[in-house]
């Protein structure tokens, strides 16, 4: 009678991170390929501004500090994962700082970026939300560093984080036409999946994966209610100030 073999969560758990790591890859290329890396190709307007260049080689830095970090998790190569840590501090306050002034510029010049139908200053609510929500997210992976099973989950919510911003620009006419159903919905529908599978895996709710889940889930319809009230546009008009 053949043995039956327990199934390997731990390794169904790298190949997960795994799998989120490339896909988190090939959805920044795919959204913001045709006015960012390979708009040669698409006959883009010229980036003229060297703040968005350097947003967008900090953010590259981050998908790709991203995959590494997984892949030594994955290999097994643990003081090399933690060592890669204090880069990864300096890489995310150096995006939070580039992130802000970025978008305080697109809303105070205007940018390509904002929806045609969304005025700019409510719509800088959206890159600031995400900015706030990564903040809040690596922080708490940091301070969980020495907790594996938490610093992952909330790692991995930092990626799923700056997802919308890629799958509101895949040029696909469902997809255009979806809006915020779809750059926000599937990275909810993504969360509440991941968080699913975790239960099912360790038989518990992960307190601070559950948490962090559910303020990234909630901020998505929170930021779109909130973006033309007074309060927010107040705000708006000084971040806004901070552009030169």
């Amino acid at each position: 009678m053949a043995t039956e073999h327990p199934f390997d969560w731990r390794r169904a758990d790298r190949r997960l991170y795994l799998f989120i790591a490339i896909a988190f890859a090939i959805v920044i290329v795919i959204g913001f390929g045709p006015t960012y890396y390979l708009k040669f190709a698409f006959n883009s307007p010229p980036i003229n501004s060297n703040l968005v260049h350097l947003h967008g080689m900090l953010m590259t830095l981050w998908v790709i500090f991203f995959g590494v970090q997984v892949f030594l998790i994955r290999s097994k190569r643990h003081r090399v994962h933690m060592s890669l840590g204090m880069i990864g501090i300096a890489l995310a306050i150096l995006i939070l700082v580039a992130g802000f002034f970025t978008a305080a510029a697109a809303a105070k010049f205007g940018s390509a970026s904002t929806p045609p139908l969304f005025p700019a200053m409510a719509f800088l609510i959206v890159p600031m939300t995400d900015l706030v929500m990564f903040a809040g997210l690596f922080s708490a992976a940091i301070a969980y560093r020495k907790i594996p099973a938490s610093h992952k989950r909330l790692m991995l919510l930092t990626a799923i984080n700056f997802m919308p911003p890629a799958l509101a620009r895949i040029q696909l006419a469902p997809i255009q036409s979806a809006g915020p159903l779809f750059f926000f919905g599937l990275p909810t529908i993504l969360t509440i999946v991941l968080i699913a599978m975790d239960v099912r895996k360790t038989g518990k709710l992960n307190r601070p994966f559950l948490i962090g889940g559910i303020l990234l889930i909630a901020s998505y319809p929170l930021r779109l209610v909130l973006s033309g009230t007074e309060t927010w546009l107040s705000i708006a008009g000084w971040i806004t100030s901070w552009a030169a």
